[in-house]
């Protein structure tokens, strides 16, 4: 109080200089923790040092109907082999929605690959099949208790209703989560068929999505880009609840890329949902065309260690991590993310083929 403040004024030297402070814009949320007061200014730390804030001006990112508020995640310095605090800003939002007949028209340009596809999921579906006696209605007779029924009966006992019995399937128990990479290098076209990077991934996508819900296993689908740490950027294409109909395909028939690859911060933040799944297996299967990375980093081993932790992290908590990248080049650090659980689309072109049946060989 005063008491404090008389003292500094007593005690205070001319050399003396204060911290470099800034409260500009500052939010101090109920009940915080006043780590604001010690927030100091990094140099080129700050969001509007790598962009003009067209986004932030044109379409809020909190403020919005259809987002969630910001979450924090640290990440991992492999340098000082110590994680950074609340280092991350994630935001949520619904990902706007498109033509749904879009997707539907895909599909039918890919309707031989689809009746391929039927028979490795037939070949995939459970097959042991489990008999389940003593129903009252069921698909056939259980002759040995009608028979005791009928001994009942004639008996003057009350006969046991249930004389039939019914089958079951073992399912698969498993929940994916399909984290797709929509940074702006998706906008690169691919020679030999004319189509962007995005479009292939759009194919692919609604194929492999099809796919899973042909196979009744729990899946979601989430997109992401990165500009800067301050903003990473994940969009909810899809959630476990929703059913594959014409709201999902509407979203993947709208999306865009731009901005940049944060891959560990998207995944530690997806992962909360595939986390909170009920199943045996847990997948994230990444779909990327490049190395993680983002204009406020320039060393490129920061973003990669830092998504290698985030693997280990889900590992710890049960979830398998699986990428699929269309970078020819990705071998030189893809293993080093994710080891051994990784594959390179060679032909990009054939991204809408191999993307399902690479699903279904992890799972299978």
């Amino acid at each position: 109080g005063q008491l404090g403040t008389n003292f500094y004024v007593k005690s205070r030297k001319k050399t003396d200089s204060l911290p470099n402070v800034f409260f500009d814009d500052t939010e101090v949320s109920y009940r915080d923790d006043n780590r604001f007061i010690w927030f100091h200014h990094e140099e080129n730390d700050e969001a509007e040092d790598f962009h003009n804030n067209e986004y932030h001006s044109d379409e809020k990112v909190v403020d919005d109907a259809n987002s969630l508020p910001p979450r924090h995640y640290d990440e991992w310095d492999y340098i000082s082999e110590s994680y950074r605090p609340d280092w991350a800003t994630v935001y949520e939002r619904l990902h706007p929605s498109g033509d749904s007949n879009k997707i539907d028209r895909l599909m039918e340009k890919h309707d031989g690959l689809a009746k391929r596809l039927k028979k490795m999921i037939e070949a995939l579906k459970p097959q042991n099949k489990k008999r389940i006696r003593f129903q009252e209605e069921g698909e056939e007779l259980d002759l040995d208790v009608a028979i005791r029924s009928v001994i009942d009966f004639k008996s003057g006992q009350a006969p046991d209703p249930r004389i039939n019995y019914s089958h079951t399937t073992d399912s698969r128990n498993i929940a994916v989560m399909l984290l797709v990479d929509t940074s702006q290098s998706l906008n690169e076209r691919n020679q030999e068929t004319g189509q962007t990077l995005l479009e292939l991934s759009e194919e692919a996508l609604a194929i492999t999505a099809w796919t899973i819900e042909q196979l009744g296993d729990k899946f979601a689908i989430g997109g992401f880009c990165s500009d800067t740490r301050h903003e990473v950027r994940y969009q909810h294409i899809k959630g476990y609840s929703e059913h594959y109909g014409d709201e999902v395909k509407s979203r993947i028939a709208a999306m865009e890329a731009s901005y940049s690859t944060r891959m560990g911060a998207a995944m530690r933040h997806a992962a909360h949902y595939l986390e909170a799944q009920q199943a045996e297996k847990k997948l994230m299967l990444i779909l990327t065309d490049g190395e993680p990375a983002d204009i406020d980093t320039k060393d490129p081993q920061v973003l990669i260690q830092d998504t290698h932790k985030a693997v280990e992290e889900l590992k710890s908590k049960g979830i398998y991590s699986y990428c699929i990248t269309l970078d020819p080049n990705a071998d030189e650090y893809v293993e080093t993310i994710f080891d051994n659980h990784y594959t390179v689309i060679d032909h990009v072109d054939k991204l809408p083929e191999k993307l399902p049946q690479v699903f279904m060989k992890i799972t299978q």
